[in-house]
């Protein structure tokens, strides 16, 4: 099916509300899709390129944990309407329609907005999460959906069996049509011919705009009811036309040879957050955010151009008005107004803004959150026992400094 042509109305949800408690302190202020990445992004600016890339422009996004600094940055860098009424991205808090209560889980957040959907009157709803780094195509999960004509399609990836536990793992059968689900299993079903992965689910679902209103009608009914993956999937795929989308198979325009072709991190710990940064590094990067058939949007700063006097900076991603004085930077990322002071060394660590790094201090493996200052001959990252009595240390052995005041 031509995914250039086929085309049907989709209205998107985008889940955005996470508290992200595996990550703090970078979470202490702010929700996970809130979390600066790559140096200017945030990570749901992912979640909502892909869309906007995919020409699927009706966009809900449902927040609600630590909203404040999520709802400035869409505020600030994502436009709130286009052209014509179905071009339109709104922040939507819980409205508590149907009593007083917050979001209890993907589903009841979902069904509490069920008003948006009945109003909307597209052909598909888009749900999905604003948790992951990847880019994605969304038309071709579309185009798959409408082949199998299905109700709900459910996009999965292999993953690690060892690290499927926190995650949702699916079972299909050789159609792709799912037959069992379970929500972090203690024991996790390894695929087919393939015993150290498991499938899981992306988090990003398209259903008939029809059965997600039974659906969630349905669910109103069921006490408890809340999430997609913990009570609905499980009870769902049995009596529902449901299919799982391949992401192995989705391509985007411009990717590099070099590039994974289905590049998808969850970066739900500390360590994947870390990981994701470095695999942007290096002549041949794992993830190119250069793509310009498919950018990743949402970036807005108010500052010069960086600087660099006598600066030594070795495979490194450096942000808009950073500025570094004599300084040695090796396999890091800076965000944007940096300041790297005079013999200061900084290696395989995440820099977020505004932060100043002072004279001959050092750190590795570290990652800096918004506006710190590091004092001059600090040294961060080579004694865990030191540096966990001052910051918070990972287990494995990332040092984390929270945001600081301005």
């Amino acid at each position: 099916m031509d995914t250039a042509t086929f085309q049907p109305s989709v209205l998107a949800i985008v889940m955005a509300g996470g508290k992200g408690e595996r990550l703090f302190p970078l979470t202490k202020e702010r929700s996970k899709p809130a979390v600066p990445f790559a140096g200017k992004y945030r990570v749901v600016d992912f979640a909502l390129s892909n869309l906007m890339n995919s020409k699927i422009t009706a966009c809900y996004v449902l927040v609600q944990y630590r909203s404040q600094s999520l709802i400035e940055h869409l505020r600030i860098c994502w436009p709130s309407r286009g052209l014509t009424s179905r071009e339109f991205l709104t922040v939507v808090p819980p409205q508590m329609l149907a009593g007083e209560t917050w979001y209890r889980g993907t589903a009841d957040a979902v069904t509490q907005n069920i008003n948006l959907i009945k109003d909307s009157r597209s052909e598909l709803v888009a749900v999905f999460s604003a948790d992951h780094v990847y880019r994605m195509d969304v038309r071709q999960m579309i185009a798959f959906h409408a082949l199998k004509k299905a109700e709900v399609t459910m996009a999965a990836v292999p993953f690690p069996l060892d690290q499927a536990q926190r995650l949702g793992v699916l079972e299909v059968n050789r159609e792709g049509r799912a037959v069992g689900f379970e929500e972090k299993p203690k024991k996790p079903k390894a695929m087919p011919g393939q015993s150290g992965h498991a499938l899981v689910s992306m988090g990003n679902y398209i259903f008939n705009r029809e059965a997600l209103i039974a659906i969630l009608e349905d669910e109103k009914r069921q006490q408890g009811a809340y999430d997609f993956g913990k009570s609905i999937f499980p009870n769902l795929i049995p009596r529902h036309n449901v299919y799982v989308y391949d992401f192995k198979t989705n391509r985007i325009p411009g990717a590099d040879e070099h590039e994974a072709p289905w590049y998808w991190r969850d970066v739900g710990t500390l360590e994947d957050y870390w990981r994701a940064h470095m695999d942007l590094l290096g002549e041949k990067p794992v993830l190119r955010l250069d793509n310009s058939q498919w950018p990743i949007l949402g970036s807005h700063f108010e500052g010069p151009a960086g600087r660099f006097l006598s600066a030594r900076v070795e495979n490194s991603l450096i942000a808009d008005g950073c500025l570094i004085k004599k300084a040695r930077i090796t396999r890091s990322v800076l965000g944007r107004g940096v300041r790297i002071l005079e013999k200061a060394q900084i290696e395989d660590s995440i820099i977020m803004d505004h932060v100043t790094i002072g004279k001959n201090s050092r750190l590795k493996r570290v990652i800096v959150d918004r506006f710190n200052i590091i004092a001059d001959y600090e040294q961060i990252g080579f004694e865990p026992e030191k540096d966990s009595r001052r910051y918070f240390v990972s287990p494995s052995g990332l040092t984390v400094l929270p945001r600081a005041r301005r």
